[in-house]
């Protein structure tokens, strides 16, 4: 291999593929990227046996060929390099960088040593907006299990049909679904459903979070596969590729209450402030109690500590139903409203024993669902 590219695109590409590399040390080619050159490009490949992430980058070719290399070594080293093109040579399984003031030399292995990395290559596809589908992702992913008792929790569940997405995550404790729209495609059927890992979805944030426009996704009975193009060119510049979860998806929709004894529309910050100021005060289990009383229009919210001391509060809101008292776990109620950006929410009770509800005012395509915790 005997290449020269610019550093910019050497080093993001870099850091964007060695999100997924391993810390293995059963298996130390993990920590490794593959460096191979394709056509008028420089393939960067990463993989942690679950998670793969492929990027290209305009590069000048003079000898193709490939090597494996660590990653985060390279990263460090590139980025202390001040000139903007490097120049790479591979001979004998060793890297070479050179400059007009460095030189530098670091040991690899053969391509043939590097996992090979799943194709997808499946007729089932559809493109979708970059923002839209990150934004998506961004409300809900945090709600997955983070325990594998039940692997199949452990992801984020996807299910497309006809011209939307639904979204879902859960732990068990808390449910956030989000449900975009999308044109329809005529290459997909009426329905498809999958868990994806939870790291996937999280790196699909990361890298699609940035400025690009559109994303295309194909499906295949085991994998996924998300993939930007290039601005110059219709190339591919990132292919993130996983395995998916199986198993089946517990039906959640079971949960989400249809009706409701007690409705309050409040002001998200306010509301936020006072579990927050209330959480403080909050014991081992996090509880703050929220009462409601629609005669007066009025949210009360509550928490004691014995070591501590106690907090209440009190805030206006358009308030209709039963009068309620119930507690929940304040990070989750704070979860669900970090992912909730309108200024006002709908905050709908079932009595103590039910789950509460948590809206936007103005988005329909978003639903939190939280568990109450046993009063004190």
């Amino acid at each position: 291999m005997k290449i020269s590219i610019l550093k910019e695109n050497f080093l993001r590409g870099l850091n964007i593929v060695s999100k997924a590399t391993s810390k293995s040390f059963t298996l130390p080619v993990l920590n490794n990227v593959l460096l191979s050159t394709e056509k008028n490009f420089l393939k960067i490949s990463g993989t942690d046996l679950e998670l793969s992430i492929k990027y290209w980058a305009l590069a000048k070719i003079e000898k193709e060929g490939a090597i494996v290399v660590p990653a985060k070594f390279l990263i460090s080293l590139i980025g202390f390099i001040a000139e903007e093109k490097i120049n790479i040579e591979v001979k004998n399984n060793t890297l070479h960088l050179e400059g007009k003031n460095y030189k530098n030399q670091i040991k690899g292995l053969g391509p043939e040593d590097f996992p090979i990395i799943p194709e997808v290559k499946s007729e089932l596809n559809l493109q979708i907006d970059s923002q839209d589908l990150v934004q998506g992702l961004t409300q809900i992913v945090d709600m997955a299990s983070s325990s594998q008792t039940r692997p199949e929790i452990s992801g984020i569940y996807l299910c497309l049909g006809g011209d939307s997405i639904e979204m879902a995550a859960t732990d068990s404790f808390r449910l956030a679904e989000k449900k975009i729209n999308i044109p329809k495609s005529p290459s997909l059927p009426d329905k498809i459903s999958l868990i994806v890992l939870q790291k996937t979805i999280r790196e699909v944030i990361n890298i699609f979070g940035e400025n690009y426009e559109k994303i295309k996704i194909f499906f295949s009975p085991n994998q996924i596969m998300f993939e930007s193009k290039m601005k110059e060119t219709p190339h591919p510049e990132v292919q993130i590729t996983s395995r998916l979860i199986e198993g089946e998806y517990p039906n959640y929709k079971e949960i989400i209450p249809k009706d409701f004894k007690t409705t309050a529309t409040l002001s998200r910050q306010e509301f936020f402030n006072q579990i927050k100021a209330a959480s403080l005060f909050s014991g081992k289990i996090n509880e703050v109690k929220i009462k409601a009383t629609p005669s007066q229009e009025i949210i009360e919210v509550f928490a004691q500590n014995p070591d501590l001391g106690q907090s209440s509060s009190q805030m206006k809101g358009k308030i209709k139903g039963e009068k309620t008292e119930i507690s929940f776990n304040y990070r989750f109620l704070v979860d669900g409203l970090n992912n909730i950006k309108s200024k006002e929410i709908i905050f709908e009770l079932n009595g103590e024993d039910g789950p509460g509800v948590l809206r936007p005012v103005d988005d329909k395509n978003f639903i939190y669902v939280v568990m109450p915790i046993k009063s004190t």
